[in-house]
C-alpha cells in the first residue's frame, strides 16, 4: 500500500488570451493553484483549481496551513475517505468557494495519481461513456464585444464544426439583448446552438420578462439569470418559460445541486471541478443529474473536464475557452468541432514543468512532506 510522502504547492497567475466582461464582472486574472502529490512508490499525480483574479492567496494558505499536513501518510487510493477528511477539517469554513477549490486541487492531483498508476486516461477510469464530446465557444460572446464581431466569432465557429456560441447578455436593456441575440441567429441559422449567459445579473422579474423577449431565437439555454442562492426565484422562472435553465458554476456543494434538480428549478447543470471541490464530487452532482434526466455541460476548465463528459452518459457539452497553453506542453485535441478525450493515463494535461518553475509564485511555493510542517 503506497503512502503519501510528498505534497508540492505551487500558483501560476494566467492572465485571459481576450477580454472577458459580463453582466456583474471582468474576468481579470486565473489564479491558479496547482498541487503535486507523490507516493511512496514514487508514483506522481498533479492537479489544479482557480480563481478569477481574487482569493488566491487564501486558496494557498488553507492548502499550506490545514490541508496538505493532513495527506501525509495517507492511502492515496483512499479518495473518498480522504475527501470527506478535509472537507470535516475545515467544516467551519464550508460550504464556499475559498474551501472548494483547495479541495479540488487536492482531489484532482489525487485522480490523476490514481489513473497513472492504473494506467487508465481519467474519462475511461470514471466511467468511460464516449471518446469525444462537442464543443461550444464562448471567448467571441463576451458582453463589450460589437454584434458584428458576435456575428462574425459565430459563423467561424460554425465553419470550424462547433456546436454553438455562447454570447453574454445583461445589457441595460432587454431589446438591446435581443437585437445582439437576432443578428446571431439570422447569421447561423436555425441549426446552430446559441447559448446565453446573464451571470447572476438579472432580478426575477426582469428574467422572466426577458426569457420571454428572447423566446423567439430559440436559445439553447439561459446561464445563471439570477444570483445563486435564489433557488425559489430559478423555480418561478422555470416554471415560466420553455427556454432550459442552467446552473451550477456558482454552487459549492452537492446538497444544492440536489435541491436544484429536485426542485426544478434547473434543466441544464453546469457543475465545475474547481468550485465543487474535486473530481469525486462532480461525479457524485453528474450521475444524480442523470437521475432526473439532466445533461451535464461543466463551466470552464476545458482541459480537464473534456474528461469528465465523456466519463458520463449524460454529458453533453464542453466550453471552450483555452487558458492553460501557456503552461502545458500539448493542448485540449479538437477534430471537427469536438474536443477529444486524453488517452494517456492520467487526467490528461500535459504540465511543462520548466514553464510550472519559471512562473511560480514564490510566496506560495512550499513542499510538504511530514505532518504540521
Amino acid at each position: 500500500m503506497a503512502r503519501i510522502e510528498k505534497v508540492e504547492l505551487r500558483m501560476v497567475d494566467l492572465v485571459p488570451k481576450v477580454q472577458r466582461t459580463d453582466a456583474i464582472q471582468s474576468f481579470v486574472s486565473q489564479e491558479t493553484p496547482i498541487v503535486t502529490i507523490t507516493d511512496s512508490d514514487g508514483a506522481v499525480g498533479t492537479g489544479y483549481s482557480y480563481t478569477i483574479g481574487t482569493g488566491g492567496s487564501s486558496v494557498m494558505r488553507l492548502l499550506a496551513d490545514h490541508l496538505a499536513p493532513r495527506l501525509i501518510g495517507r492511502d492515496a487510493d483512499c479518495i473518498e475517505a480522504i475527501w470527506h477528511e478535509l472537507e470535516f477539517a475545515t467544516h467551519a469554513t464550508t460550504i464556499g468557494a475559498i474551501t472548494a477549490i483547495a479541495l479540488a486541487a487536492i482531489d484532482t492531483a489525487l485522480w490523476d495519481l490514481r489513473a497513472k498508476k492504473q494506467k487508465l486516461p481519467l474519462w475511461k477510469l470514471a466511467g468511460g461513456a464516449r471518446d469525444r464530446a462537442p464543443l461550444y465557444t464562448t471567448e467571441g460572446g463576451w458582453l463589450h464585444i460589437e454584434t458584428e464581431a458576435l456575428v462574425e466569432d459565430a459563423l467561424q465557429a460554425k465553419a470550424q464544426g462547433f456546436t454553438g456560441s455562447k454570447v453574454k447578455i445583461g445589457k441595460p436593456t432587454g431589446s438591446e439583448d435581443f437585437r445582439r441575440l437576432e443578428a446571431v441567429r439570422e447569421a447561423v441559422g436555425d441549426d446552430y446552438e446559441i447559448m446565453t449567459d446573464c451571470n447572476q445579473g438579472l432580478s426575477v422579474d426582469e428574467a422572466i420578462r426577458r426569457a420571454e423577449r428572447l423566446r423567439p431565437l430559440d436559445l439553447a439555454w439561459l446561464e445563471e439569470p439570477l444570483p445563486a442562492d435564489d433557488i425559489d426565484g430559478h423555480i418561478r422562472l422555470s416554471r415560466s418559460t420553455s427556454t432550459p435553465i442552467a446552473v451550477g458554476e456558482s454552487l459549492y456543494s452537492i446538497r444544492h445541486f440536489r435541491e436544484y434538480m429536485a426542485k426544478g428549478a434547473c434543466s441544464i447543470v453546469q457543475v465545475d471541478v474547481g468550485r465543487i471541490g474535486g473530481i469525486t464530487p462532480w461525479l457524485k452532482v453528474a450521475h444524480a443529474a442523470e437521475a432526473f434526466d439532466i445533461p451535464i455541460c461543466p463551466h470552464f476548465l476545458m482541459e480537464l473536464h473534456v474528461s469528465l463528459v465523456c466519463a458520463v452518459p449524460n454529458g453533453r457539452y464542453v466550453e471552450y475557452i483555452p487558458q492553460l497553453d501557456e503552461i502545458t506542453s500539448t493542448g485540449m485535441k479538437v477534430e471537427n468541432g469536438f474536443a477529444v478525450a486524453p488517452m494517456e493515463p492520467g487526467i490528461g494535461i500535459d504540465w511543462d514543468e520548466d514553464v510550472l518553475k519559471d512562473r511560480a509564485i514564490g510566496e506560495f511555493t512550499t513542499t510538504v512532506t511530514q505532518a504540521g510542517g
